[in-house]
């Protein structure tokens, strides 16, 4: 089961981070169709938040197909996301984990490495979006072995 956390200093609503964290959950696998979704009742204690807000994200996850709610029973998952091997991920998680202390070694703080990660995923689309059909023919992939020679235009 999920345990949900809200960060009050976030710019974030509370009830997108909710939604959040169940899409990151299913899309690096620990959230599974028929898991159970902690109730409302849970998450406004543990989260301190309004029942509104847990009932908004849940509205939210639902209308997204991702959820069902059952009269009496709960809320459970009941799409997907993401398609990567579980092993994979473990294994990309573990690399993350240790790239990150390395961060934190060289004094980078939470905000810093969401800017870090941010900026070489944002670089990353745009390469590959001018690598899909931006450019023509004649023109050369980035790193192609193509160098730009001295004092040519």
């Amino acid at each position: 089961m999920i345990n949900f956390h809200v960060d009050r200093s976030s710019s974030v609503p509370a009830y997108a981070q909710l939604v959040r964290q169940v899409r990151e959950g299913l899309r690096i696998g620990t959230l599974q169709p028929g898991d159970q979704l902690p109730t409302v009742r849970s998450v406004v204690t543990s989260c301190t938040v309004n029942p509104t807000t847990v009932l908004k994200a849940y509205r939210e996850l639902e209308l997204s197909g991702l959820v069902e709610a059952r009269q009496g029973a709960g809320t459970f998952v009941s799409g997907t996301l993401g398609h990567a091997d579980p092993h994979v991920m473990a294994r990309l998680r573990s690399s993350l984990a240790r790239w990150l202390g390395q961060a934190r070694e060289f004094g980078l703080e939470d905000e810093d490495v969401q800017a870090l990660l941010a900026s070489v995923i944002a670089e990353n689309s745009a390469r590959r979006a001018q690598a899909g059909g931006d450019r023509t023919q004649a023109e050369p992939a980035p790193g192609a072995g193509f160098q730009k020679k001295e004092g040519a235009a």
